[in-house]
């Protein structure tokens, strides 16, 4: 089991903040650092500094960090353009070496399409948005020669299809979520990675299982999961506390509690047969409890 940090910036980070938990990362001994890829807080309390941009912060890491991989999880289809979005991931992934990871997924949250004159269309089409999508910047990133593409929303003619990532056929493709009918089968096309976020371990596992019915090649599974970890209970209360909960539904709905209690549940997602784990830190100030992650579990899974 592999275990990555994640991290939600929207909710109040500067790229100072995500420098010092990304280089921690690195240097506790974790797989990955990811971030969420979004414009605006979401749910209530005080925006702080605003967001940042995912691909001009994953740029930067790049550049500061040497082993981690880095990626988002997720980038919404909405955002961006898929040729543009192609050349940025491309980019960056050679400004890594080799090191970048693509959540992509149809987006979601509304408000922030709305802060910032995002179109934001109907659920439909966003999915068929989204898929085509996926067929462009895969096949950006695969042609040996001018690439081309028809669909119903987007039109590609003769693209030099350039730059090429520095990973080949291009960098893992991760898709989440856990739709009974779309969502397994886009994921079972274009994913190296299928992520349930956020879920039970029995839904986890019927999620997996869909995917697992419709995919033809072998394919990473993995968990997002809310992380509070402490050497005591009183600990762990002080970090539920933090951000914003308790210790009980943090341990509901999370990984919760002291290293033996989180390791138990992860073992329970391994059984499922998750690969990786992306543990959401919500508190970025709190590198101790990373220091915990790293001396208590990262050694035991």
């Amino acid at each position: 089991m592999r275990l990555r940090i994640f991290t939600e910036p929207q909710q109040g980070a500067t790229y100072d903040d995500l420098l010092a938990v990304a280089k921690a990362t690195e240097r506790l001994g974790f797989d990955a650092f990811f971030r969420s890829d979004h414009y605006q807080r979401i749910g209530p309390g005080e925006p702080g500094p605003g967001s940042t941009d995912a691909w001009i912060t994953l740029a930067a890491l790049a550049r500061e960090t040497s082993t981690i991989r880095l990626g988002t999880l997720v980038t919404p289809a909405t955002f961006r353009l898929p040729g543009p979005l192609a050349i940025s991931v491309a980019q960056v992934d050679q400004m890594s070496g080799g090191r970048v990871e693509l959540g992509f997924g149809t987006g979601w949250f509304d408000g922030e399409h709305n802060a910032y004159g995002i179109p934001f269309p109907p659920l439909g089409e966003r999915f068929a948005r989204w898929e085509e999508q996926l067929e462009i910047i895969t096949g950006l990133w695969s042609a040996d020669k001018d690439y081309s593409f028809e669909g119903a929303y987007y039109r590609v003619v003769d693209s030099p299809a350039l730059p090429k990532p520095a990973q080949r056929p291009g960098p893992p493709i991760i898709i989440g979520g856990i739709g009974a009918k779309r969502t397994p089968r886009v994921a079972a096309r274009f994913a190296d990675e299928y992520n349930v976020p956020f879920h039970s371990v029995e839904e986890t596992g019927a999620a997996f299982d869909r995917v697992r019915r419709l995919a033809e090649r072998p394919m990473i599974y993995s968990v997002a999961q809310t992380v509070c970890v402490g050497a005591d209970e009183a600990e762990v209360e002080r970090r539920a506390a933090a951000i914003g909960g308790t210790a009980a539904q943090l341990r509901e709905g999370g990984l919760a509690g002291t290293p033996s209690e989180v390791l138990d549940k992860i073992g329970r997602f391994a059984e499922l047969g998750a690969e990786r784990i992306y543990l959401q830190v919500m508190d970025l100030s709190d590198l101790e409890h990373l220091e915990l992650i790293a001396a208590q579990i990262l050694p035991s899974v």
